[in-house]
């Protein structure tokens, strides 16, 4: 095992929220590192243009991802990456963590931010058209389906106001709900059904996505009657739930019913020194500006923990 090192801060993630607060903290000069499972970005590097960053006209994901490392380095931060946890200490005042490659470290302070992933139908082609005609989000794709045809899946309140949202690019959008009822609020789903460009395949579910370069068509078998058809797309935006990636810190912070990380509007858990951050909390809304924004307050909320800290210590030792 490599010999411990000891950090200010380790941020357990490398999407926007992390990198965000890796930014501050190493500019704050606090000992920072970053340690990231898979490539850095997050969830941000699957889109293929966000045009919403505020100040940015238009970048692609995997762009802003590795503006926001370079930066990090710039100020000094540290990164681990092609690397998971594997044991967490966060008790007490010095926590510690030992990583899947076999390196261990402690810091003064932890921030959480291991993101989210939305759920996937699981069929053939899924992961071929990611970015490439399949979407997870209407905010961050909507536009770059103006006047084309799509699908929609799910029969949750997420997919039905979302499908509602995508009518003002899109020309018309289907429908795709395994169930004969949707799970929505009934001002949703009455909203959805009074639209006159969305329609819907009920009791049906997608089997396969087909294309070339890009999305072209998906194969959609009702239940009911057991027939497939060949449906003609030029897009699909799947809701059908989202999932964050807390399985490892289980048992160790807070976790709602959903296993989303409870943070206080300081970011902060229950466990003093440990912060979290990004689409991993239990909050409303999930986008890179507003994962930006939660890990600037958690980068701040744990500089001002680390200041106190060190006061109390301090304060310790002329008493002593």
């Amino acid at each position: 095992m490599e010999v411990t090192n000891h950090y200010d801060a380790i941020v357990l993630g490398g999407g926007p929220a992390g990198l965000t607060a890796g930014i501050y903290l190493s500019r704050a000069k606090l000992r920072t590192l970053i340690v990231n499972e898979g490539t850095i970005g997050g969830q941000m590097i699957l889109t293929h243009e966000i045009a919403n960053y505020p100040g940015v006209e238009s970048i692609s994901g995997y762009q802003l991802a590795n503006i926001m490392k370079k930066q990090a380095k710039s100020f000094g931060c540290d990164f681990r990456n092609n690397a998971s946890p594997v044991t967490l200490e966060l008790e007490g005042e010095v926590k510690s963590i030992t990583l899947s490659d076999g390196s261990a470290y402690t810091a003064s302070s932890i921030i959480l931010t291991p993101g989210g992933r939305p759920r996937t139908l699981g069929v053939a082609g899924e992961d071929d058209f990611k970015g490439r005609g399949i979407s997870y989000c209407a905010t961050c794709d909507g536009d770059f389906f103006t006047n084309k045809e799509i699908v929609v899946v799910g029969g949750g309140n997420s997919a039905l106001e979302e499908a509602v949202s995508l009518t003002k690019y899109a020309s018309k959008v289907t429908i795709v709900h395994q169930f004969d009822h949707f799970q929505a609020f009934e001002h949703a789903i009455e909203e959805a059904r009074r639209h006159p460009n969305i329609e819907f395949m009920m009791e049906s579910v997608i089997t396969a996505f087909k294309g070339s370069e890009n999305l072209e068509s998906v194969d959609i078998k009702n239940l009911k009657t057991g027939e497939t058809v060949h449906f003609k797309t030029d897009g699909v935006f799947i809701f059908i739930g989202y999932l964050p990636n807390t399985e490892f810190i289980k048992g160790h912070v807070e976790l709602n019913k959903w296993g989303e990380i409870v943070a206080g509007n300081d970011m902060s858990t229950n466990i003093p020194g440990v912060f979290a951050a990004g689409d991993s909390i239990a909050k409303r809304f999930r986008q890179v500006t507003t994962a930006v924004g939660d890990g600037t307050v958690a980068a701040l909320a744990a500089s001002a923990w680390l200041n106190e800290m060190r006061v109390k210590q301090k304060n310790l030792v002329d008493a002593g």
